[in-house]
């Protein structure tokens, strides 16, 4: 299941409001009780799960504008932004040499939204396999044809949601065991 929120929130509550989304989503499971005191237990690289449903597999994003709650049978990630002027020494950083092709060969008016396309991608992946953007961005790769997502990741699938013409992004990532989605 996957619950979006475009709102205005601000910045000191975005979190609590992925939160609420997750309650929300809960609600779906017939889970009532999650509360803000409900123990939340972290692996290593600090993705969150729920201590008392340690089966419910959960990922949250926010930011300004939007807010994102996923739940799935697998591991799971999900990422969102506002698209805004991308930062080129992200792209030599984090990204491989065929998205930095991408990028640079992308007409200007695009290259905004293509370079947040591919960030939230990466999230989502690094976020559904636990170990946060420790992992070497630039291993990972992605591009796309049509809206087909091609990835270099083959134990994962992907989806994005471009929201309000290309204002948002929203990119979900689950491992694969039968299917998206519940």
């Amino acid at each position: 299941m996957l619950l979006i929120s475009l709102k205005e929130v601000p910045k000191k509550e975005q979190r609590s409001h992925a939160h609420n989304l997750l309650r929300e989503c809960l609600r779906t499971r017939h889970i009532e009780y999650v509360t803000d005191q409900t123990p939340i237990i972290r692996n290593e690289h600090g993705k969150p799960s729920l201590a008392e449903f340690p089966e419910i597999k959960y990922n949250l994003s926010h930011a300004d504008g939007i807010a994102v709650c996923l739940i799935a049978d697998s591991e799971c990630g999900v990422d969102c932004e506002g698209v805004r002027p991308y930062r080129p020494n992200v792209v030599r950083r984090s990204f491989s040499e065929n998205e930095k092709f991408l990028i640079e060969n992308a007409p200007e008016t695009e290259r905004d939204l293509l370079f947040f396309r591919l960030w939230t991608l990466k999230e989502a992946y690094v976020k559904a396999i636990g170990i946060g953007i420790s992992y070497p961005l630039n291993t990972v790769e992605f591009s796309f044809d049509g809206d087909k997502i091609i990835s270099s990741v083959k134990d994962h699938n992907f989806r994005q949601y471009i929201l309000k013409d290309g204002k948002f992004i929203v990119s979900v990532c689950t491992k694969n065991k039968g299917g998206l989605y519940e």
